[in-house]
């Protein structure tokens, strides 16, 4: 985290670079006229669809702040604003919020911005507002490393903004231009404060043409400019020119309905299809479920992409549902069964997420103080029919129970689900279900699980989550009562409901190995058949990840959640939307090719109109 040092009269200094973030009251000025004005804004994206801003330096937050009360303030603005930011030592929440306030209208979105801003580590950071419809990627890191580690994607308008070029020139040289270039369209607007010749002559190399304009006092001039090259850019991004339409979801669950919500919000006509009369009739039904970060001593893929999903799921909610009712960010336990006692990170960034859990946290959860454990601050528990309800109750959203669909064919360049149609796009979120409908070209493997739990009163259990071998909720409102849940069994390739008794009893000895007093107190109600069962069957890929991407034009997937459905909906539902529309991914390149179909990819088309199924293709194996 940076240390900022604020003067006498206000102005923010930082430190490590022996400059002032800003002279003092002249913030929001700077930005409204240098940045904002010299790209044009907010005339130039007068009825754009959507519109993305590149910056350099997210520093203070100002920019960002001044650009979306720009696109709140006017009535043309486009449905979506993206603003991607590249910062290498982010300030507090403190800070955003002492600058903003005393600039107007700024301090109710830097208070929306400071209640999303905690567990900065280095990677992407996706942060959601106006309902999904401004959004600001956060890239943590050197400017040179993490421009190249994002997805390509075409930005409107490039903000370049840090510290002098003397205190910092890494951040102003040509690799850094021409890192920008290759993410600017072709008439993208630029606009920066200095004048200095190394950057003008950096800004033409890499294809800008730039002049001067009068600046803000007390600088008498700034630059702005246009990408312009006389050449033609290799390996230029191509605009994607879908369009929002007609779409179709098949599947009511978390996955299903959180692409629904991820469509609508960019102006599709969503129509979802399930079998079941009722949403989240499936998986999803689970009571309530605990989403916690995965912790490993390398910090793996899965324990970033874990981080990633749960800010995505923390936003939405907080958006969506009502505290303490439907869902709570209570942090939980997890007691480790390995050697393994320190996250791999240590900075303050991290504690958030994971950290040792102290002596008090572990009495609370009736542990002895030598027992080996973490604390993950940003855990919740939810109740995921309550989160799928929400989704699908968006504007733009059309719930279709009831209809089981049998087939998906394509005719005419338009999709239709057996003879209901036509859509111009097609999202398959429908678990396992999913592998039949796309003619095998998936493999997915079902998975039964069941929980135990009972409502009956149960004194004693610790105000929070535990988790490891298996995982303890004590308390969570279901039916007007508060309820503890425990479990889960892990049953592959089983896919029956029913209550087993068998299960009760696995259920039971994962609690004694993950909290024994608790089990302890617990194992009469089950001894005696007071404990309730609730089971479910869970999808999961080859490789266990998600599969989430473009199976063929205009025919999508998003499943196989596994048993972090909590976790991952949002953020695949997210980077779905966002590759089908060419935006900024809310992953950096690699962890988002983790994910893709692209990757693997699936050559036989689905049947057209009067033909068969196709051949089944090799499914996806590990990546």
């Amino acid at each position: 985290m940076a240390t900022v040092e604020w003067g006498a009269d206000g102005t923010p200094r930082s430190p490590r670079f022996d400059d002032i973030y800003r002279p003092a009251g002249h913030g929001l000025g700077q930005a409204r006229h240098v940045f904002l004005g010299g790209c044009g804004l907010p005339h130039a994206w007068a009825a754009a669809p959507a519109w993305t801003i590149l910056e350099t330096g997210f520093g203070l937050g100002l920019n960002f702040l001044a650009a979306w009360r720009a696109w709140l303030d006017d009535t043309k603005r486009p449905r979506m604003l993206h603003f991607v930011s590249v910062e290498a030592w982010p300030v507090s929440a403190e800070d955003l919020l002492r600058s903003a306030a005393d600039h107007d209208g700024l301090p109710p979105l830097a208070r929306q911005l400071a209640a999303q801003w905690f567990g900065l580590l280095a990677g992407v950071h996706r942060f959601s507002f106006e309902h999904g419809r401004v959004l600001l990627t956060l890239a943590v890191g050197d400017v040179h490393d993490v421009l190249g580690r994002l997805a390509p994607f075409h930005a409107d308008a490039v903000f370049l903004d840090g510290f002098e070029p003397q205190r910092n020139p890494a951040m102003w040289d040509a690799k850094v231009m021409k890192a920008l270039a290759r993410h600017a369209r072709r008439g993208a607007r630029v606009a920066t404060w200095t004048v200095a010749g190394d950057v003008r002559r950096a800004l033409a190399e890499a294809g800008f043409q730039v002049e001067k304009r009068d600046g803000l006092p007390p600088k008498r001039h700034c630059l702005h400019g246009t990408y312009d090259p006389p050449w033609q850019p290799k390996g230029s991004i191509k605009p994607v020119p879908v369009r929002p339409g007609r779409c179709a979801v098949i599947g009511g669950g978390l996955s299903g309905a959180a692409v629904a919500a991820a469509l609508a919000q960019r102006g599709w006509s969503v129509a979802v299809h399930d079998a079941a009369a009722q949403p989240a009739a499936g998986a999803s039904a689970l009571p309530a479920g605990l989403m916690a970060p995965h912790q490993s001593p390398d910090d793996n893929l899965l324990s970033r992409l874990t981080r990633a999903g749960i800010r995505h799921t923390l936003q939405e909610a907080a958006r969506l549902l009502g505290e303490g009712e439907d869902w709570a960010r209570c942090g939980a336990l997890e007691l480790r069964i390995d050697d393994s006692r320190a996250p791999p990170h240590s900075d303050e960034a991290a504690a958030i997420w994971s950290r040792p859990a102290p002596a008090a946290l572990k009495s609370e959860a009736l542990l002895d103080a030598s027992a080996n454990a973490w604390w993950h601050e940003a855990a919740a528990w939810i109740r995921p029919a309550a989160l799928v309800r929400a989704w699908l109750g968006e504007p733009g959203i059309e719930w279709r129970g009831g209809v089981g669909v049998q087939a998906i064919r394509r005719q005419d360049d338009v999709w239709w689900l057996d003879d209901t149609g036509p859509f111009d796009c097609v999202v398959v979120a429908a678990a396992h279900a999913s592998a039949a409908l796309l003619s095998g070209r998936l493999a997915l493997h079902p998975v039964r699980g069941q929980v135990s739990w009972s409502d009956a009163e149960a004194p004693g259990l610790p105000p929070f989550p535990l988790n490891g071998n298996g995982h303890f909720l004590p308390r969570v409102p279901i039916g007007g009562k508060l309820a503890w849940l425990t479990g889960s069994t892990y049953g592959r390739g089983e896919n029956d409901c029913s209550e087993r008794q068998a299960d009760h009893a696995a259920n039971l000895q994962r609690l004694r190995v993950l909290a024994p007093r608790i089990a302890e107190s617990l194992a009469p109600r089950f001894e005696r058949g007071e404990v309730r069962a609730w089971a479910g069957v869970r999808c999961t890929s080859t490789d266990r990840r998600p599969l989430v991407g473009r199976i063929e034009e205009g025919l999508w997937v998003s499943t196989a959640m596994g048993s972090r459905g909590l976790t991952f909906a949002s953020l695949c539902a997210q980077l779905l939307a966002a590759r089908l529309h060419g935006e900024p991914l809310p992953l950096e390149r690699k962890l988002a090719d983790a994910l893709d179909l692209a990757r693997n990819p699936h050559p036989n088309p689905l049947p057209q109109a009067g033909e068969g199924a196709s051949a089944a293709t090799r499914p996806r194996g590990a990546l």
